[in-house]
């Protein structure tokens, strides 16, 4: 049975104090700035093994290069965005309110521009061509040699190799690898790439399968689902060993926090009157958001797929800031809440900062000076 109607002034105070009691979204509170880290779209294999019938050539753009897909993946993110962020946005682009920065690769480069074309289709004023939906939006971004916020893992610091080496020989990761002993010994003669680090296997074999059974292509007779299945789990311990397992907040303050220190600064200056900054967005790579995620301790163990995203929203609520965390790592989902150790998942600004100080490096290039003597040999020791 429905419920009658509300009368004109009753119903408008109903919604009134309906929206003040439902919590995220209230009226009572204020979005005042949101920063994202995603990862770019659907891909051809960056690289591939030696016996993989599946040659580049086989690509329209060759390896590593975005595909159609892939735009119409971030497209989808940008329209969600849009959907998001429609009444915190202008209806179109303004440069003093929206920073956008990419690693200078072409895949989230181009990943970038579609999600911008989706997330500001020209309005108004902003229409140039009545025959083109689309306006152009600057992406901003360094070479990659001298990127030292995104393209992680960053490898020029000798402390981190450390810590990697002392991780492959660490009880838990050996304890981890066992069960895939016997497997890795089968690799070399059914693929041809002969070597048994796992990030390497996650390159050189787990990605070109992954990438050719997306596109439909014929997989060789011995990549069955046991097979797949066993490669996506070495390629999530790959990423896991990468950034934990052994010294995680070590490592982070190496890695990933790099980024949380950018990110908590950005919110701090939003969090001044004077601010008209109001969305930054970051386009870069799995192991970007994974690295970010693992320094902020609320990582899922699992690869984060294409047009992943990360995202970071600043509220102001009875004169306090507060920070929220959600994962959107699936269309048919709305994003997941995270919620950083030790806080909740409207975490107050002062404590977030608080929380994740240990992982902020304070001077960079003297932590990654290296630190000890051991010394280690490179690959998995099984």
């Amino acid at each position: 049975m429905r419920a009658a109607p509300l009368p004109g002034a009753q119903a408008a105070g109903f919604w009134f104090l309906l929206a003040y009691w439902r919590g995220p979204g209230a009226a009572a509170r204020d979005l005042r700035f949101v920063t994202m880290v995603f990862r770019h779209g659907d891909r051809s294999p960056i690289e591939t093994f030696p016996n993989d019938p599946i040659k580049e050539s086989s690509w329209p753009q060759g390896f590593g290069q975005l595909t159609q897909l892939g735009m119409e993946q971030h497209y989808e993110l940008g329209q969600y965005l849009r959907r998001r962020y429609g009444k915190f946005l202008n209806e179109s682009y303004k440069h003093e309110q929206v920073y956008i920065r990419s690693t200078d690769v072409d895949r989230t480069l181009m990943s970038a521009l579609a999600n911008l074309a989706a997330l500001f289709p020209p309005e108004g004023i902003s229409v140039w061509n009545p025959n083109l939906p689309w306006q152009p939006i600057p992406v901003h971004t360094v070479p990659v040699s001298e990127d030292q916020l995104l393209y992680l893992p960053f490898r020029n610091c000798p402390r981190f190799q450390e810590l990697e080496k002392e991780t492959l020989k660490s009880k838990e990761f050996q304890k981890r690898l066992h069960p895939y002993k016997d497997f890795i010994e089968t690799l070399p003669k059914l693929s041809g790439y002969h070597g048994q680090d796992l990030f390497g296997i996650w390159s050189r074999v787990y990605d070109p399968l992954f990438c050719e059974g997306v596109h439909n292509f014929t997989l060789p007779s011995w990549v069955t689902g046991d097979t797949m299945a066993k490669l996506r789990e070495l390629s999530e311990l790959s990423l896991l060993s990468l950034y934990g397992i052994h010294k995680q907040k070590e490592k982070s303050r190496l890695q990933g926090g790099v980024l949380v220190g950018e990110v908590l600064n950005h919110m701090r200056s939003a969090a001044q009157p004077a601010s008209r900054r109001r969305l930054i967005m970051y386009s870069a790579h799995d192991t970007t958001v994974s690295g970010l995620q693992m320094a902020l301790d609320v990582y899922n163990g699992i690869l984060p797929p294409y047009a992943s995203c990360h995202l970071m929203e600043l509220y102001l609520e009875k004169g306090e800031y507060f920070i929220e965390m959600y994962y959107r790592n699936e269309t048919q989902h709305e994003p997941h809440t995270l919620t950083l150790p030790g806080c909740t998942p409207s975490c107050p600004l002062m404590r977030f900062a608080k929380l994740v100080a240990p992982v902020i490096p304070k001077d960079w290039p003297t932590e990654c000076m290296i630190t000890t003597n051991h010394q280690a040999t490179n690959g998995i020791v099984c």
